[in-house]
């Protein structure tokens, strides 16, 4: 590129900001890899900064990071386009009475090229992470790299540069339990580290606001749209020309999430987990077969994917498993 490609923008922003927001959300202590001299407006908030102990040498970055935290590091390339947090985690899951633990795709090391250190892997107790694809490790070297780079940011579905949440409705037939089974499975899904949003389906009128305080004085006055803010919690009311489209809702309002589940919205939900109990007073689930991503039942009806009332942890793995289906919408 003939500058730091760290500083190339993309996606709305930086690659070191990108990569350093992953990083951010598995590592405790965080650092960037300096040549010798370079200026430290580089360094990103919430980072160290280690600068190259011999310069020149293409492995200084990380002889020098390994002498300054003193213990075992993971090793983020700084030009990769396409870094996810459930890979780094996989990585370092891998890391287990080894010296090494790096991806490996088609029977090739990641990341490849002239700049790779095969020959080390022989002398050293080794982990390979298998990956079924090298698009997490598209790295920006050329420019024709950052336009193809643009063009799959496009195609996945990402928006302002940030990948799309995925998105799945609970669906069922009155008093089966829809928000019991997404207060289950709420949690369960925090617990596999992803960031969860939630939409509750309300087809009639309501109001959130209290009549009478500042906030509904002000809509009364004539605003379209407020937001009522505190330290803790924000509100954002908005009247509503035409019902919102739940997929533009779910882009608009929930950017950064990795997924979003919904009570509801059967006719507009691009994926569905139907739940389906036998005292709810139905003989038959919503769906018709082959309709539902997953069943949540306590009957014996057949389905490809059928979880037990008390298996939200299972059902959650499901789900987490599918984050690039789900996506999908």
């Amino acid at each position: 590129m003939g500058f730091d490609k760290r500083t190339q923008r993309f996606g709305g922003t930086t690659l070191l900001e990108r990569n350093a927001a992953v990083l951010r959300r598995v590592f405790p202590r965080l650092a960037i890899s300096l040549r010798a001299g370079a200026s430290a407006d580089l360094v990103p908030a919430g980072f160290e900064a280690v600068y190259d102990e011999t310069p020149g040498a293409p492995l200084a970055g990380i002889v020098s990071a390994l002498a300054h935290f003193g213990e075992p590091i993971f090793v983020l390339a700084g030009d990769m386009a396409f870094a996810e947090r459930a890979a780094v985690k996989e990585v370092v899951e891998a890391f287990t009475d080894v010296d090494v633990a790096l991806p490996v795709v088609g029977g090739h090391y990641e990341p490849r090229g002239d700049h790779t250190i095969p020959h080390l892997y022989r002398e050293v107790r080794l982990a390979e992470v298998p990956f079924a694809s090298a698009a997490l490790f598209f790295s920006l070297n050329t420019p024709a790299d950052l336009e193809e780079a643009n063009r799959r940011l496009e195609s996945e579905g990402r928006v302002s540069g940030v990948r799309r949440p995925a998105l799945v409705c609970v669906v069922g037939k009155s008093g089966s339990g829809k928000t019991t089974l997404l207060e289950a499975l709420i949690p369960e899904l925090r617990a596999l580290g992803l960031r969860v949003g939630a939409v509750k389906h309300d087809a009639h009128q309501f109001d959130i606001d209290v009549p009478g305080k500042d906030s509904w004085r002000l809509g009364q006055a004539g605003a379209e749209a407020y937001l009522v803010d505190s330290p803790a919690r924000l509100a954002f009311i908005s009247r509503l020309a035409a019902p919102g489209r739940l997929a533009d809702l779910v882009v608009r309002y929930f950017a950064g999430f990795d997924i979003v589940v919904v009570e509801g919205h059967k006719l507009e939900a691009p994926y569905k987990v139907e739940i389906f109990r036998r005292d709810s007073g139905h003989d038959q689930p919503l769906c018709e077969p082959g309709e539902a991503l997953a069943l949540v039942t306590d009957t014996d009806t057949d389905h490809d994917h059928r979880f037990a009332l008390g298996d939200a942890a299972f059902l959650a793995q499901f789900l987490a498993e599918r984050l690039d289906q789900l996506r999908r919408y």
